[in-house]
């Protein structure tokens, strides 16, 4: 079985993983600090890292552009640095590519979010190529599954999916 590697980053990285893990076709996620400055990020000093999350998923059940999907689902990435009552560098809304395909589906799939209409604004997404990303402290890493009334300010929006056949990101 072959895996592929996804990063993104949209907010606090806890509530993300939540959601995100249960989609089928993932294998593993974890959360960690990405797309900075500073070298062995942690909590207490990532300088300007987003908090993030590595994604393994299996290409022959989910494809990329659906994770991308669901993360534009569960997040605003309408809000420049902030998600619900996050604000600062470390929430912004990022996408951070493995491959040159990685990028173009990011790239066509925020040109599909945004001539769909359904969201509140135009996507502020930032889109980058994957640098290293450090494993953020075991009390991070599965945190809702050990704290399922903990803070979080993801939520699926059933309102913001791009109408069938809107899959530019994928025909070419």
């Amino acid at each position: 079985m072959g895996s592929e590697r996804a990063v993104l980053a949209g907010g606090c990285f806890w509530g993300m993983q939540d959601l995100i893990r249960r989609q089928e076709g993932v294998l593993s996620t974890r959360v960690g600090y990405t797309g900075g400055d500073v070298p062995d990020a942690t909590y207490r000093n990532h300088g300007t890292h987003a908090e993030g999350i590595e994604i393994v998923f299996d290409p022959a059940v989910t494809s990329y552009r659906r994770i991308l999907e669901f993360f534009f689902q569960i997040h605003d990435p309408t809000t420049p640095n902030r998600q619900g009552n996050d604000r600062g560098l470390s929430y912004r809304s990022a996408i951070f590519y493995v491959d040159d395909d990685q990028r173009r589906v990011a790239e066509a799939t925020i040109a599909d979010v945004d001539a769909s209409g359904l969201w509140p604004g135009k996507v502020v997404t930032e889109v980058a190529p994957a640098g290293p990303f450090w494993e953020a402290e075991p009390e991070h890493q599965d945190y809702l599954e050990r704290r399922p009334d903990g803070y979080t300010c993801h939520f699926v929006r059933p309102n913001w999916v791009l109408p069938a056949g809107t899959t530019a990101a994928e025909s070419d």
